[in-house]
């Protein structure tokens, strides 16, 4: 399994992709203009496109063809990321960018993308491949979704293909994205549905795999022998930015744990693979969801977190706290802070608590795994250095990219005296080269056909799985919120949790 990374590589950028058009549902939108269309630019600028590529943006708004490209150059020279901007490259890219208005409700709009698509393929050559992405709000899945079927666009003709990417989240609890499940398998056979995660598309995300199954150092480690615990960690210093609104609805515990965090846990204790294949790959993702020990409500309270931010002074300002952010009811009990204590069931993990928080108005903005070893039997040194600092392996997927192990060395001078001392590996310093944005990564797999770092029907309804006990418990429970001020790393009740196993939170 050594060449999983250039092997990797080598699929993505040097398997040809296929003439195809791109339409966007929602293209108005901010995803579409801050991330998807910097994205396609970037591929472009790459050469990674095909000369038969075009993008078709729906929405209610009414726009010209003219007035959408106008609006997407805007957004591109805004939120392209690392890159320069190429005036020349635009015009050419811009040439098959199209725009449909219309409201997914009426099914006279997808006649009209029928006809539009007929005629962008006569136009642009994109030999009737079609790669749908719905960038819209939740509830209108399913209507797109039917509308699609309705109208035949699920189906090509023969030697073409119809992909769909679907947005999170998928559904709001178990129940509902079951039913989202069947909705779209009546439309769509699931090798043609992508469940994203951008996630799954960060480099450092995707260096787990090539990290435990490319190297021999580790992987004999990686088990419930010599790992005492582990802590996924994904905090914002940032509040709900003005979309008090959406996440009063949703909070940390399905914003981020139950798509984002559980797949990384999924990537970083997961069985190795037969093959780096996507049906291989999600194969050993699922199976390690499905063998998280579902949380009993009487567990809850004990094994459980919630949190929410009020009020403080941070960095010399004022900070609202989040009942007092627009659009947000007074009594609100959204979690913006969720910290969950895991157990897997099987003969690797065993006994290893995985300990999982996320949380907005943090001290800093950090997303990191921490693998913590079994300290030693004995100290033959006589000291109690490796007690309150063990062996640490760090796996930080952002802002710095990069791996750090933790062990000890002794001082230089006499006597035997030990200290931590920390090595570090730096993604961007090593390589030297620009990283993919996580869209362009999986835009590029889609139009491949590549759903290795995409997620599965039964991936996804066993994430809801394990946390469908804590919302259920949760929505009958009413808490003392606030109980964290912003600026500090969660409620105390999230450190009694991991004292009651003799744990601390680690401070990234």
């Amino acid at each position: 399994m050594a060449g999983y990374e250039s092997l990797a590589d080598s699929l993505r950028f040097e398997r040809p992709v296929s003439p195809c058009a791109v339409v966007i549902f929602g293209a108005n939108g901010d995803l579409t203009k801050r991330k998807l269309l910097p994205a396609l630019y970037r591929l472009a600028y790459e050469r990674r496109l095909p000369a038969g590529f075009a993008v078709l943006g729906v929405s209610r708004t009414p726009l010209s063809d003219v007035g959408f490209r106008d609006k997407m150059r805007a957004g591109v020279e805004e939120f392209l990321e690392n890159s320069p901007f190429d005036a020349e490259l635009w015009r050419n890219f811009a040439e098959g960018l199209y725009y449909l208005s219309g409201d997914i409700g009426d099914a006279a709009m997808f006649d009209a993308l029928r006809r539009r698509l007929a005629e962008i393929e006569a136009a642009r050559a994109t030999a009737g491949n079609v790669l749908f992405y719905l960038s819209t709000a939740p509830s209108q899945y399913e209507p797109a979704v039917s509308g699609l079927g309705a109208a035949g666009l699920n189906r090509a003709e023969s030697g073409a293909w119809r992909r769909l990417i679907i947005e999170k989240p998928f559904g709001h609890d178990q129940a509902s994205a079951r039913a989202l499940n069947a909705h779209v398998q009546k439309v769509f056979d699931e090798e043609c549905v992508y469940r994203i995660d951008h996630y799954l598309g960060k480099e450092t995300v995707q260096n787990i795999l090539a990290f435990r199954f490319g190297n021999g150092i580790f992987e004999p480690l990686w088990n419930r022998r010599y790992v005492n615990h582990v802590q996924v960690t994904a905090a914002e210093s940032i509040g709900v930015e003005g979309r008090g609104g959406y996440y009063q609805q949703a909070g940390a515990l399905r914003d981020m744990i139950q798509n984002h965090l559980l797949q990384v846990l999924a990537t970083i204790a997961m069985e190795p693979p037969a093959e780096y294949a996507a049906g291989a790959v999600r194969d050993e993702r699922a199976k390690l969801l499905k063998s998280i020990r579902r949380i009993r409500p009487g567990d809850v309270a004990r094994q459980a977190v919630k949190g929410q931010y009020g009020p403080a002074r941070v960095g010399g300002a004022e900070v609202a706290g989040f009942r007092q952010e627009p659009g947000v009811d007074p009594a609100a009990q959204t979690d913006t802070y969720a910290a969950l204590t895991l157990e897997v069931e099987n003969w690797r993990w065993a006994g290893v608590p995985f300990y999982i928080r996320s949380g907005k108005r943090l001290p800093k903005r950090v997303t990191d795994i921490a693998i913590q070893f079994n300290r030693a039997p004995l100290s033959v040194f006589g000291g109690e250095e490796g007690r309150e600092f063990p062996n640490l392996l760090v796996l930080r997927i952002q802002p710095e990219e990069g791996i750090s192990l933790r062990f000890f060395s002794k001082l230089p001078g006499t006597g035997m005296k030990l200290r931590p001392v920390t090595m570090d590996f730096n993604y961007g310093a090593s390589f030297g080269a620009r990283t993919p944005t996580a869209y362009e990564t999986l835009l590029l797999d889609a139009l491949e056909g590549d759903a290795t770092l995409y997620t599965r029907q039964d991936m996804v309804e066993a994430s809801w799985a394990v946390v469908q006990p804590v919302l259920d418990v949760w929505a009958e429970t009413k808490f003392d919120l606030p109980n964290y001020p912003a600026g500090t790393w969660g409620p105390a009740a999230a450190g009694e949790m991991l004292a009651a196993r003799g744990h601390f939170w680690r401070v990234p």
